[in-house]
């Protein structure tokens, strides 16, 4: 395989982890520095960071499985530098901003941002 097609195959195996509520399939493509954070949690609403503990732990609570649908999931490698890596990911519920790195184990997403891809309207200011 090539970076980019393995940039992509890690992304998969993180958001087809999530919806098959698939512990070893999700842990192995996240860095154990991970932080992920949601449009919502960069401001000030709900905890600051998800760990990778903590995705972990939603993963055995059943993880994405409500959520998943038919739906393609659509991965977008943005750039490539020789250990770092950029993706976007589109599902039927997600948009992602992944960043990756290239371990020794192969990619693993050290920063994930997100945002619903239909957000609830934000409340007037």
């Amino acid at each position: 395989m090539n970076d980019t097609a393995d940039v992509i195959s890690t992304a998969l195996d993180y958001f087809e982890g999530w919806y098959d509520a698939n512990l070893a399939r999700i842990e192995a493509t996240l860095h154990p520095q991970l932080v992920k954070r949601s449009a919502m949690q960069a401001n000030g609403q709900g905890p600051s960071v998800t760990t990778k503990e903590r995705i972990l732990e939603l993963v055995r609570e059943g993880g994405g499985t409500e959520d998943k649908t038919d739906d393609p999931i659509e991965v977008t490698v943005v750039d490539i530098h020789h250990d770092i890596a950029a993706a976007v990911v589109r599902s039927a519920q997600y948009r992602e901003y992944l960043h990756l790195l290239r371990t020794p184990e192969g990619w693993r997403i050290v920063n994930a941002f997100w945002q619903l891809t239909d957000p609830e309207p934000e409340p007037p200011t």
